[in-house]
């Protein structure tokens, strides 16, 4: 199943928790924190947002950082994933 996201939405993908500490303390899920990183999976076409035009700023590919709870958690062909607008991305990870 494709999803494309409308107007400035963005598909997104979070990266997976640690399952260990930096010294080696294996974590157990409720423990683990939750990361705020994401790579970016469909962007919408941007376009007129509540009477202001609105030019995507994101890529497919880019890895960002997006508000911890910004937009809608949906499940599709086995793997979790977030739409959320475009302003709830904070910033773009530049490796």
């Amino acid at each position: 199943m494709k999803i494309r996201p409308l107007a400035d939405r963005v598909v997104i993908k979070k990266f997976e928790a640690e399952e260990k500490t930096a010294s080696g303390i294996v974590l157990p899920t409720a423990a683990k924190e939750q990361p705020q990183m994401a790579e970016v999976i469909e962007v919408g076409p941007g376009g007129m947002v509540d009477g202001n035009e609105v030019k995507m700023e994101v890529k497919v590919g880019d890895k960002v950082i997006f508000s911890k709870y910004a937009g809608n958690e949906i499940k599709a062909d086995g793997e979790n994933y977030i739409i959320l607008r475009q302003s709830d991305i904070l910033a773009i990870v530049e490796l």
